[in-house]
């Protein structure tokens, strides 16, 4: 998940793909059943009844038309509120990679990169580059904008200025001037969202997305479902479970999120996860006597200090935009997904204390897909509309206020960011409509999340209680730095996920790698 920070809520960023490596194959990591009911040939109709007055979604015929080298997208409706199927409807884009060996294909694998607000269109258009060979042969992949994100009838609600204003706008008020300032540019966000996707707004849930899933499901003919979900997809996967547990078939949740816990809770995880990344880093750094320092203590107060000035004093950016606080810790923490950018970190560190921040505003664009001509994609606004409606407990201003020293605690330099973050829902017009709670999905086949040790966006311990409540779960450990795992290069995870996806070999305890 995206770190949290004002009013860019949880924007959680799932996979880097530009920096995963695709490893090669380790022993066989385990054994176990092959989930009956899917095989080379599998059926034209999903198993069990199609809910009620839904029968026209699950049995549509898509116009899947060529739209890259053996892919194929389509448009899928759904409808607009699932209590009403015969209201209003909503589209759904999805991309489609064609198994390579057709007549062997075991079905279809749903992906999806996270968010919420990712685009899973892109992340099945580079499947190819990312996924193994294995999963490439025996599955159709299929990746798709789930709703309200873009090109999925999207959340739309304000230009690019006014983003630019919102994203940088500061998210650790010092005093009542500011936290109006920042209370003001949450209502304004809400109120432009509500202006321009008002009828969109109380349909974007976690729970809408899964039932999507099981349409998806229905339309292709599988009688149980693959999924392989990372971030903010493990948490959409577990909704589905708990939502369908019979027709799960075979699911991986890499870079688990635990919806047992509250948003303070999850804040506090996430204040706590970037600060041990950081660490990491800057004993990393200090190691190689990097530009930064020659201890650690040294390096980490060298980002204290470009923290602490970018306050009061913004870096020059990119001739037109200032490097305000806000965007010096999205600059920061970006890296600290993927180890392969830590020196990229190192650099824009650097530069940040003589003075130029044009390394460091790059990081948070690309984080925040801010790209010269405009924002490439509308997850930071979705994002935010899709957490505000999955976590009740976003609180007043007063409750931000009260709840800072436990933010601080965990993390001096990220915990008010994490904080704060809670004010964009204080101020959303739309009810939230879940509760945090266990997910158990009882009845389903073995389920495996994946976690990792120094995960900053999804800590480890979050796995470790999704795996624990599922009463299949299945846990995969891997020690290391970074955001998920199947695509962090490890042979190890990489063979444990795909023996279990295509050949049914769950594990018969948990596993570490």
């Amino acid at each position: 998940m995206r770190f949290r920070r004002s009013t860019v809520l949880v924007a959680t960023l799932a996979v880097l793909a530009s920096g995963c490596g695709v490893a090669s194959r380790a022993q066989n990591a385990g054994s176990g059943t092959e989930v009956p009911g899917i095989g080379s040939n599998p059926p034209s109709a999903p198993v069990g009844p199609i809910p009620a007055g839904l029968e026209k979604f699950y049995q549509q015929k898509p116009d899947w038309e060529r739209c890259g080298s053996n892919q194929q997208c389509a448009t899928i409706l759904v409808p607009l509120d699932y209590s009403q199927p015969a209201g209003q409807t909503i589209e759904l884009r999805a991309r489609k990679v064609l198994a390579r060996d057709r007549g062997g294909r075991l079905g279809t694998l749903f992906i999806n990169p996270g968010g919420p607000g990712a685009s899973g269109q892109e992340f099945a258009g580079q499947a190819p580059l990312l996924f193994g060979a294995s999963l490439l042969r025996k599955f159709d992949i299929i990746g798709w904008d789930p709703r309200g994100v873009g090109e999925s009838t999207p959340v739309k609600c304000l230009d690019t200025e006014q983003l630019d204003t919102m994203i940088a706008a500061d998210g650790s008020p010092d005093n009542a001037a500011e936290i109006a300032d920042l209370d003001k540019e949450a209502k304004t966000f809400a109120a432009a969202c509500e202006t321009r996707s008002g009828r969109l707004l109380p349909h974007v849930s976690t729970k809408d997305a899964a039932r999507d899933i099981d349409v998806l499901r229905g339309i292709v003919g599988d009688p149980q479902l693959y999924y392989l979900g990372m971030s903010y997809g493990t948490y959409l996967g577990a909704t589905y479970a708990e939502l369908f547990p019979k027709n799960v078939g075979r699911m991986v949740l890499d870079g688990a999120v635990d919806p047992s816990i509250t948003n303070e809770q999850m804040g506090i995880a996430q204040a706590k996860g970037f600060d041990k990344a950081l660490d990491a880093f800057a004993e990393d750094c200090a190691q190689r006597s990097c530009k930064l320092g020659s201890s650690k203590t040294e390096v980490l107060a060298k980002v204290d200090q470009l923290i602490k000035d970018s306050d009061a004093n913004p870096l020059p950016g990119d001739g037109d935009r200032k490097v305000t606080q806000a965007l010096v810790i999205l600059g920061l923490i970006y890296p600290l997904y993927l180890k392969d950018f830590w020196p990229r970190l190192e650099d824009a560190v650097a530069d940040g204390l003589a003075g130029n921040g044009a390394r460091l505003l790059a990081l948070a664009d690309e984080y925040t897909d801010r790209q010269k001509s405009g924002y490439a994609d509308n997850s930071n606004e979705v994002n935010i509309a899709i957490n505000c409606l999955d976590h009740p407990d976003f609180t007043s201003i007063a409750q931000i206020e009260a709840n800072l020293p436990a933010y601080k605690t965990a993390s001096p330099r990220f915990g008010e960011f994490l904080a704060w973050s809670s004010v964009s829902c204080a101020n959303w017009p739309v009810k939230p409509v879940n509760q945090p709670h266990k997910i158990k999905a009882a009845g389903a086949k073995p389920i495996m999340v994946v976690g990792t040790t120094r995960d900053p966006a999804t800590p480890y311990e979050w796995a470790v209680g999704l795996a624990h409540q599922l009463e299949s779960g299945v846990l995969v450990t891997r020690d290391g730095d970074g955001h998920t795992a199947y695509l962090s290069g490890n042979a190890c995870v990489k063979n444990v996920v795909e023996s279990y996806l295509v050949q049914g070999n769950t594990p018969a305890t948990d596993i570490k790698c």
